[in-house]
């Protein structure tokens, strides 16, 4: 069953940053488009960022223009694990933070995916 499992949520200050992490069972992990969503209070899940391995150590990578500069998505294969790294954090990136697993890319900016995690809280305080 694949599992996968996010961390590094928490409290911070507006301006402060926080590094989340996902951990994927996924056996073919580089295969995978791997993406970032969260889900505001009230609100509809949105993409926040997703990238993909094409090789060596080229990757592709999306955002949504409400994180672009401030956000930035990685991953390790070797680890099976995808970060996202969120600096400059306003008190409207307030949300629960989901990690996503596709075999197709195009889908995760569609707030598609075949695999989700449970999600992990981020809270920016003014």
């Amino acid at each position: 069953q694949v599992q996968l499992v996010e961390s590094g949520g928490g409290s911070v200050q507006t301006g402060g940053s926080l590094r989340l992490s996902c951990a994927a069972s996924l056996r073919t992990f580089s295969d995978y488009a791997m993406g970032w969503f969260r889900q505001a209070p009230g609100k509809e899940r949105e993409f926040v960022a997703a990238t993909k391995w094409i090789g060596l150590n080229t990757y592709y990578a999306d955002y949504a223009d409400s994180v672009k500069g401030r956000f930035t998505i990685s991953r390790d294969n070797a680890k099976k694990t995808v970060y996202l790294q969120m600096n400059s954090l306003k008190p409207e990136d307030t949300a629960v933070y989901y990690c996503a697993a596709d075999q197709r890319w195009e889908r995760l900016p569609r707030g598609l995916g075949d695999y989700w995690g449970q999600g992990t809280q981020v809270t920016v305080s003014s």
